[in-house]
């Protein structure tokens, strides 16, 4: 019996299901208050007619690195499809497109959407994440990334470095669209999990990336965003870590960045240059404040970490003209507030500070409504949540800030500081 006819066949239908395979897809990823996830994966156009509906589509994810021995957890897991639309390859929406975006489920519960693993000695770092999406109707498949799109990462300058006195920085910056001649600065130190030397990190890790967002550039009618990133942790001594006991090794390695980023960004104001930042941010924001306090015009922390046992009156008196606003939850029990923020908030009060501010929060909770509102309980050291969303609004006592009489956020308030 002659099988060459049905050995070419086979050949023909092993050829066409490889040329199915190579079906390429882009990945979309994007910051949320828990951290990014890969929330929209955008499909070339195949062998057929791309379909729109959603239950046609099967998708699993992989996730993978390098720099651990065994699995990552999750591995893998299958990914919900909520709504698919005629698109762009960027993901717009097109009425006769030639891609199809697939929305995808995410939650802070949904762990397989994160692109992120945190590992012990590395903190957060990317995943080898890969899909595998299957139209179940025509068993067209698609399994290789083109694209990875991230809104508003893509925006930023992302190769920044700079070295001081044998420190490297890494550092990731934003330039507005802007008729300002002079432009403020908004700098954003990030927390202990974010060091490293990929900028991408401390920009989706706490969603510092919404900084640079209309939303919040509207208030200062445009304005850079600087992000800088640490090889290690802000906190760190050199021998140990520190809480203001003793310096750090970074803070005049940082300040010499800012210098250097003002010297190539002329149009700078160097009246309105704002720092900020959560945790290990907060307490090094702190600290810039303390050894520079006529370089700011204004402080934006949360979850402070600089313990106020190594906070003197006299450092208190010393910046007491400098206007900050923290931001803190009761129930952090990583930056313990009895620790921090509320002793130290005290010490400015009584030094005289007339423009220092402190939203308490009772909890973290869920500012979308999409997961359970208040009833919804992130854990108490994400208080950065209320800040990167520009939500804070109220005072200690639980009156509004207001600027001139008028009720403002956080943002609002800071974009009215000025030397």
């Amino acid at each position: 019996m002659n099988n060459k006819p049905l050995f070419l066949i086979f050949c023909m239908v092993l050829a066409s299901f490889q040329v199915m395979a190579q079906n390429t897809y882009n990945l979309v990823v994007e910051g949320f208050d828990w951290g990014p996830a890969v929330n929209k994966v955008i499909l070339s156009k195949g062998s057929t007619d791309l379909s729109v509906d959603p239950s046609v589509y099967q998708v699993y994810a992989t996730r993978s690195s390098e720099l651990s021995e065994s699995p990552i957890n999750p591995s893998g897991g299958e990914r919900t499809v909520l709504s698919a639309y005629p698109s762009d390859a960027q993901g717009n929406r097109q009425e006769d497109g030639n891609y199809v975006t697939l929305n995808l489920a995410v939650a802070p519960t949904i762990r397989v959407s994160s692109p992120f693993q945190y590992m012990r000695g590395h903190g957060n770092v990317w995943v080898d994440y890969q899909l595998l999406i299957t139209n179940t109707e025509t068993l067209e498949i698609w399994n290789k990334e083109s694209d990875r799109i991230m809104p508003l990462i893509d925006e930023f300058d992302l190769d920044g470095k700079f070295t001081h006195s044998n420190v490297e920085l890494t550092y990731a910056s934003f330039t507005p669209e802007t008729d300002q001649e002079k432009v403020p600065l908004i700098i954003w130190l990030h927390g202990g999990g974010e060091g490293g030397t990929d900028t991408t990190i401390p920009l989706l890790g706490n969603r510092a990336a919404n900084y640079a967002s209309p939303e919040i550039q509207q208030y200062f009618d445009g304005a850079y965003v600087l992000v800088p990133q640490t090889p290690t942790r802000w906190m760190d001594s050199g021998d140990g870590s520190t809480s203001g006991q003793v310096d750090d090794i970074y803070f005049k390695a940082l300040k010499a960045l800012f210098d250097d980023f003002v010297a190539k960004n002329p149009n700078v104001d160097i009246d309105r240059i704002y720092v900020g930042g959560c945790s290990n941010g907060g307490y090094m924001s702190l600290k810039l404040i303390l050894e520079y306090p006529d370089y700011f015009a204004g402080g934006y922390i949360s979850a402070l970490a600089y313990r106020a046992a190594y906070l003197s009156d006299d450092q208190a008196k010393s910046i007491k003209n400098v206007p900050i606003w923290f931001v803190h939850s009761k129930d952090d029990s990583t930056t313990v507030a009895d620790q921090t923020v509320l002793p130290v908030y005290d010490k400015l009060i009584k030094a005289g500070a007339k423009d220092v501010h402190l939203t308490f929060y009772e909890h973290v909770v869920d500012i979308t409504g999409l997961l359970g509102g208040e009833d919804y309980h992130y854990p108490g050291h994400w208080s950065w949540i209320y800040s990167h969303a520009n939500l804070s609004q109220t005072d200690f006592d639980g009156s509004p800030v207001k600027v001139n009489g008028v009720p403002v956020t956080i943002m609002q308030w800071l974009s009215s500081q000025s030397n």
